[in-house]
């Protein structure tokens, strides 16, 4: 059956526009065991990859019988300030791909907006974005309810079966796909040895790829089909 071409691409960031998601699992792996609650990296990026970061504490708030610190939010972020800053790095070829995207292009994350804002300017990728930078903080519910990418679509001011999702996530996927867009699962990143591809198309990716340099032809298949 054929589809109409998107009109509008929107990237999720972690696992997506720069390989942070083993850092963040690190990271948290390292202020969770310090307060009591002992996990790995391995452990919390099987758990907690593509929820917010307020959403995984609600799990470990209920799954520890009490709420994390006050301060616990503040000592993360300093440990993974100082991460990123020596670690972050772009997913391979992303760049030169996201540069050459003839098509509007936005950012929806659950990241809050600072750390996104953070991440993007880090590794180059700001300016090709701004202002369609869309975070969780400018949203009631973050992802894997609809509602950010749907935030995005509006303030992009296209409809949402004409975008167009580059995902890497189940929580992220089942977002996109109730806010009615297309998806295509990105398997590409670093995630603790873990290829997700099965459980995107499960939740209805089109089609699963590992390299980013891939996309533009992608793009072109899908145009073709039209």
């Amino acid at each position: 059956m054929k589809i109409s071409p998107p009109t509008a691409i929107i990237f999720d960031c972690d696992g997506v526009l720069v390989d942070s998601e083993v850092l963040s699992s690190e990271a948290h792996a390292k202020a969770l065991t310090a307060i009591g609650y002992p996990i790995t990296p391995e452990e919390a990026l099987r758990r907690f990859q593509g929820l917010s970061e307020y959403q995984m504490y609600d799990v470990i708030a209920a799954d520890w019988g009490r709420p994390l610190p006050p301060d616990y939010d503040d000592r993360y972020k300093a440990t993974i300030t100082d991460i990123y800053r020596y670690k972050l790095q772009p997913i391979d070829g992303v760049v030169e791909v996201v540069t050459g995207i003839d098509l509007p292009k936005g950012v929806a994350s659950n990241s809050a907006a600072g750390m996104l804002d953070m991440k993007l300017r880090h590794v180059g990728l700001y300016d090709q974005f701004a202002p369609n930078i869309f975070s969780i903080s400018q949203v009631k519910r973050g992802k894997p309810a609809p509602d950010l990418y749907l935030y995005a679509a509006e303030h992009m001011g296209v409809a949402p079966g004409d975008c167009l999702v580059i995902e890497d996530s189940v929580p992220g996927l089942r977002a996109a796909r109730s806010a009615g867009m297309r998806v295509l699962g990105f398997t590409g990143a670093i995630h603790a040895g873990q290829k997700p591809d099965a459980k995107l198309l499960a939740e209805g990716a089109l089609l699963t790829f590992d390299d980013m340099r891939a996309l533009p032809a992608l793009l072109e298949d899908i145009r073709a089909s039209a």
